[in-house]
């Protein structure tokens, strides 16, 4: 049975240390050798002091100890450790039956007392249901520890697979945005400009890098909610009519609800409600008005007026930059923030715009849709209103208009005005070409 029980030790005993303290030399020495065809890891103190100095530089699964040594006794020894790990496995080993020692034992949670001369099968024994006990203990603490990890895994991949359809969202609406800017000459690239504008003043704000990331990301998104603008109302190049104009402005709604369920747009698409209001309460669509509007959209609102007064519209040239922030200075108080507006204008003063920004046609099929809105589907020639919309952009790009149609085309649009002043204008114009 002995022979059983050892071989059971053995087993458990693979990854478990001792820490054996006697001060007598003869029971040190057997024991320790007893041990040492158990365990591994067996360390061994001569004395209370240095067993406990033993015990500091590397804990032990089990501590042996014997009570009455020099310098320190075992059962100080054990209050000190019993201080620190108040679960650590102890066996006394004593020639002391008093009861007192038991008691004090037990008072200190000692696992086993084990009288001297030592009985081997005794001691084998205690051995045996501690290792045991350490063995299952290791066991709950790698399978918790496993188990954390495991949980911590998943609430990784978790968080992974959540970021992965953040970003595939965020995606899907950056080509949303795309799609719809690919629809109009005028909208191509003007959420990107709107987005560098904002991150611009924003930086020139002292404002921190995240809000500086928040405004920009709301640039991207602002104009969203076009998704839902008809094509004849958001592709039509002249100025709109009053219900045309509140198709458009339907486009803010739209983008908030599509932008708010998402957490991740929740701050966003309240930006998005206001980047149309204006600073004086005569903006859409709730009419807000000074500290009603967010800061952040306070921003957006002068970064998308300043791409709209920097951009060739068909019934209007597009304003220098010294103009155009020479407007957002003069409109402060007014549409703008007063205290961001300088800001604004001094972060914006120095932006290069390009010369291909323009709501003019620049291919074969944006200049067929452009001619779309001003030709009559019966007879296929220029109506009316496409002379009304040249006329009011001659100064800055008739010769561009002129060259497109054939002159025939142009004389039925004379026809259409003959004898009007508009008609008798345009004639001279077209005379000194």
């Amino acid at each position: 049975m002995h022979t059983s029980l050892s071989r059971k030790i053995v087993e458990l005993a693979k990854n478990i240390s001792i820490l054996y303290v006697e001060d007598d030399a003869i029971v040190r020495e057997e024991t320790t050798k007893y041990l040492q065809k158990l365990y591994t890891d067996v360390r061994v103190a001569n004395d209370g002091a240095s067993g406990l100095e033993a015990y500091w530089q590397k804990r032990a699964d089990i501590v042996i100890t014997d009570i009455l040594m020099p310098k320190l006794n075992g059962i100080e020894m054990i209050k000190k450790i019993k201080e620190a790990e108040p679960l650590q496995e102890v066996i006394i080993i004593s020639a002391y039956t008093e009861s007192e020692y038991f008691i004090e034992a037990i008072r200190l949670g000692c696992d086993a007392y084990v009288i001297k001369p030592i009985n081997h099968m005794q001691f084998s024994e205690a051995l045996y249901k501690i290792s045991l006990k350490v063995t299952q203990k290791k066991e709950n603490e790698e399978y918790k520890h496993n188990l954390e990890k495991l949980v911590e895994l998943k609430i990784e991949e978790k968080q992974k697979l959540e970021e992965d359809k953040i970003i595939n969202y965020e995606k899907t609406l950056f080509g949303l945005v795309k799609m719809i800017e690919r629809r109009d000459s005028y909208t191509a690239g003007h959420s990107q400009r709107v987005a560098e504008y904002s991150q611009l003043i924003a930086k020139e704000m002292g404002l921190d890098t995240e809000e500086q990331n928040l405004v920009y990301r709301a640039g991207i998104l602002h104009d969203i909610g076009k998704v839902a603008t008809p094509d004849a109302v958001l592709l039509k190049p002249g100025k709109l009519d009053t219900i045309e104009r509140e198709l458009v402005q339907e486009h803010v709604n739209v983008g908030v609800e599509m932008l708010k369920e998402i957490p991740m747009f929740a701050e966003i698409s309240k930006i998005v409600a206001c980047h149309h209001e204006r600073y004086d309460g005569k903006g859409y669509p709730k009419g807000l008005q000074g500290s009603q509007i967010h800061p952040l959209a306070q921003i957006m609102i002068i970064a998308d007026s300043f791409d709209a007064m920097t951009t060739n519209r068909v019934y209007k040239p597009r304003k220098s930059v010294e103009e155009a922030t020479k407007e957002i200075l003069e409109l402060a108080g007014v549409q703008f923030d007063p205290l961001i507006a300088p800001m604004a204008a001094q972060a914006l003063s120095s932006v290069e715009i390009s010369e291909f920004i323009s709501q003019l046609p620049s291919s074969a099929i944006e200049e067929e849709r452009f001619a779309y809105f001003y030709k009559d589907r019966v007879t296929n020639l220029y109506n009316q209103n496409y002379l009304d919309t040249l006329l009011v952009k001659n100064r800055y790009s008739l010769y561009y208009n002129i060259s497109m149609y054939s002159l025939s085309t142009i004389s039925v649009l004379l026809t259409t005005v003959r004898g009007g002043k508009e008609g008798t204008y345009f004639y001279s114009m077209l005379h000194r070409l």
